[in-house]
């Protein structure tokens, strides 16, 4: 298990953890990112990803995706 934020570009990872507090879980959850859903990173710029979860695309900032376990 590894953080989003050094994930391979390009490759579908499944999540398999979020951590942080409540607040920062729900807001994740809200942007798509549960436990079991599957992620890939569609490109990487200075820490900051752009991830295609749930056929959406959402940039997050690497803090964010540090908490996302996959």
């Amino acid at each position: 298990m590894m953080p989003l934020s050094m994930a391979e570009h390009g490759k579908e990872l499944e999540i398999k953890r979020i951590n942080g507090k409540d607040d920062t879980r729900r807001f994740l959850e809200t942007l798509g990112f549960v436990e079991g859903s599957n992620v890939r990173i569609v490109s990487k710029m200075g820490g900051n990803l752009i991830v295609s979860v749930k056929e959406s695309r959402i940039a997050i900032d690497k803090a964010m995706a540090n908490r996302v376990m996959v």
